[in-house]
């Protein structure tokens, strides 16, 4: 949580410190998890453990996005989404609610000016993901965090003079939680997602 804190604390600043445009929204969608074995939970070894024995597993995901829109083509963001990613235990078939918690900054490059009425964008950025281990919660220490990178891109639509609507599909990149023997690569997540946003 402290990292969110940090986040969160950022973005006030960067608020304060700009004269522009700003949105403020938030979304739902899905997290569609690939690459996502995190390796044996009950392996004694790296000679016994599988990197698939373990799985986080697709989900949904709600949050929030603060856009900081300083040029007329760029703009810079931060947010939260909270993605609901059960684990599932390939040797026994059971599964555990879990629950990863994200934070993330993105600088935005628009594809038509500030005040158009549908503007596309890609953007890129980095932020920490914080794996929830089953039955624990951030506060009580049960969750690992992560840091990596993300890209993706999407658009936004003018539903009034102070409404958008947007649509995202982001690609996010993380280290595996954990350090269970078996693990390999990274988790790559997949965020598609459609939001409202109010514009400042």
């Amino acid at each position: 949580m402290r990292s969110l804190r940090l986040l969160l604390l950022t973005a006030a600043c960067g608020a304060a410190g700009f004269a522009q445009v700003a949105e403020i929204g938030a979304h739902g969608g899905v997290s569609l998890m690939r690459n996502n074995g995190i390796g044996s939970l009950f392996a004694t070894s790296e000679a016994t453990a599988k990197p698939d024995d373990t799985l986080i597993q697709d989900g949904w995901r709600l949050g929030f996005r603060l856009t900081l829109n300083n040029q007329s083509y760029f703009g810079h963001e931060f947010g939260y989404a909270y993605n609901r990613a059960n684990w599932k235990i390939k040797a026994t078939g059971e599964e555990a609610g879990s629950a990863v918690h994200q934070g993330f900054y993105n600088y935005l490059v628009y594809g038509a000016r500030e005040g158009k009425p549908v503007r596309p964008f890609v953007t890129g950025g980095a932020g920490f993901n914080t794996y929830v281990f089953p039955g624990y919660s951030v506060s009580s220490g049960g969750g690992a965090t992560k840091f990596g990178l993300n890209a993706g891109g999407g658009v936004k639509f003018k539903i009034s003079p102070m409404m958008l609507m947007r649509f995202d599909m982001r690609y996010y990149a993380t280290p595996k939680p954990f350090d269970f023997p078996g693990q390999r690569g990274w988790i790559r997540q997949v965020e598609t997602s459609i939001g409202l946003s109010l514009a400042l």
